[in-house]
């Protein structure tokens, strides 16, 4: 005999591989697009975690440290700072747009998202 599942069960695990596969897929553009600055390969896994600083106001409080760790995580902000340095020829604008990119692309993709100001664990992708 077969087990019947919840639909909304199967419906939100679908939506999870989804998310996590777009989230790789922005992950190899990151990749992608950090190969055209001519930079030897070891400064990408270097610099991929540099955005975590913003964890540093987790040692204020919950409100101050969600507030930088979304600053440092926001996926408008990597544009931004990809297209300025791109129009500006600026080659440090172009790698930080690059690395935080990257960086919230491989956050997603395991499941970390924007923080909620009352717990670090409380993200906009549910609770990790």
């Amino acid at each position: 005999m077969l087990h019947q599942v919840d639909p909304y069960f199967i419906a939100f695990y679908n939506m999870k591989t989804l998310l996590k596969l777009e989230e790789l897929a922005l992950f190899i553009l990151g990749i992608i697009a950090f190969t055209t600055l001519n930079l030897s390969w070891w400064w990408f896994p270097l610099l991929l975690l540099t955005p975590d600083i913003g964890m540093l106001g987790y040692l204020k409080s919950t409100k101050v440290g969600a507030m930088t760790y979304n600053l440092c995580h926001h996926r408008g902000i990597a544009i931004a700072l990809f297209v300025i340095g791109f129009y500006l020829d600026s080659f440090g604008m172009l790698l930080a747009g690059v690395i935080l990119f990257s960086h919230i692309a491989f956050d997603r993709m395991l499941g970390y998202g924007l923080k909620y100001p009352d717990n670090f664990k409380n993200t906009h992708l549910g609770n990790i």
